[in-house]
C-alpha cells in the first residue's frame, strides 16, 4: 500500500486534484520516467550531427509524436507540453544553424529570411555557439513557427489539444 502520488502504473502517475471540495480526488499525470526517456529518443532525432535531411527528421519526429500522445492522451500535461515544444523548436533551430555551416552561407539565408544587410552579417560572423545563437533573437526572428510548421512540423501541445478536444466530444 502507498499513496497514490508516489505510485506509477504503465507510465503514468497521480497528482492530487486541488480543486475546492475535491478531497481525495487524484488527476493523471505522466510519469518522470516517461519524460525522460520522451526527450532522450527527441534528442537522438535532433542530433545536429546526425547526417538525415531536415523534412526526414521532421517525419521522425511527428510520428514519435502522434504514438506518444496517442498513449499519454488522458494525461495533464499543458504546461510540460508548452515548454517541451519550446526547447524542440531550439534543437530544429540549431540544427537549421549546423546546416548552414559556413559564415557566408549563413549571412545569405539570413538575408533570405528579411534580416538587415548589417544584422544579417553580425550574427552570422558570430562567435557565439550554435546552441546559443539558436536560442537567439535573431532565431527567433527569422526560423518562427510558422516557418516550421510550413517546413511539416507540428506542436506537441497543438496535437495535445486536438486530441483532448476531439476525446471530449465524443
Amino acid at each position: 500500500m502507498c499513496r497514490p502520488v508516489r505510485f506509477e502504473l504503465l507510465g503514468y502517475g497521480f497528482i492530487s486534484s486541488y480543486r475546492k471540495g475535491a478531497k481525495g480526488k487524484y488527476n493523471l499525470r505522466v510519469a518522470p520516467k516517461s519524460w525522460k526517456r520522451l526527450k532522450l529518443k527527441i534528442k537522438a532525432l535532433t542530433r545536429k550531427t546526425s547526417p538525415i535531411p531536415f523534412e526526414e527528421r521532421i517525419q521522425r519526429l511527428n510520428s514519435l509524436m502522434y504514438g506518444w500522445l496517442g498513449y499519454f492522451q488522458l494525461g495533464k500535461m499543458w504546461g510540460k507540453l508548452r515548454a517541451l515544444d519550446g526547447w524542440i523548436r531550439n534543437r530544429l533551430r540549431y540544427c537549421i544553424w549546423k546546416q548552414w555551416k559556413k559564415p557566408n552561407r549563413r549571412m545569405r539565408a539570413f538575408r533570405q529570411l528579411g534580416i538587415e544587410a548589417g544584422m544579417a552579417y553580425a550574427w552570422s560572423r558570430s562567435r557565439m555557439g550554435g546552441w546559443v545563437i539558436a536560442q537567439s533573437p535573431i532565431m527567433g526572428l527569422t526560423v518562427t513557427k510558422e516557418r516550421l510548421a510550413k517546413r511539416g512540423y507540428k506542436s506537441f501541445l497543438d496535437y495535445y489539444e486536438q486530441l483532448f478536444h476531439g476525446s471530449r466530444t465524443t
